[in-house]
């Protein structure tokens, strides 16, 4: 955008601007009390709506200012910050691998007392995999005192 083209825009949108509001102002001496009270109000309100409005450079500047920018003073807490952001993700993770190496532990340890059971006992393990095995061991069940 060329700076001189803007100028006489500017003065145009301003010469547009003071003939608004002497036009209003004009209008205004015949309104009721209440009518410009509560436009005055309105007024107010408009004002200090539009001094809130933050603008980049605004938010810059108040960023730098409280610590958040990651510049500065702020760097430090700036680490903490995304520490303690990452940090119950890395919690969930290293957990979820502690549970999973826990339970093939448990495991594990199931089938070497299975095997051991097998191994020590006087049947052939070839014996457990008979189906008449299964019938003989419910037979003897019944028998034993």
């Amino acid at each position: 955008m060329n700076p001189s083209n803007s100028i006489p825009a500017d003065v145009s949108q301003q010469k547009f601007t003071l003939q608004l509001t002497a036009h209003l102002k004009a209008g205004e001496a015949e309104l009721p009390y209440d009518v410009t009270e509560r436009l005055r109000a309105a007024r107010h309100r408009a004002v200090q709506r539009r001094k809130t409005v933050f603008s980049p450079l605004a938010w810059r500047r108040t960023a730098s200012a409280t610590g958040l920018s990651g510049t500065g003073s702020g760097e430090l807490s700036n680490f903490w910050g995304r520490f303690a952001g990452w940090f119950p993700l890395a919690a969930l993770v290293i957990g979820l691998f502690v549970i999973q190496s826990v339970q093939n532990d448990q495991r594990a340890n199931e089938l070497a007392e299975i095997d051991a059971a097998l191994l020590i006992d006087d049947l052939p393990p070839a014996a457990y995999a008979d189906p008449g095995f299964a019938h003989f061991l419910k037979t003897q069940a019944t028998h034993s005192p």
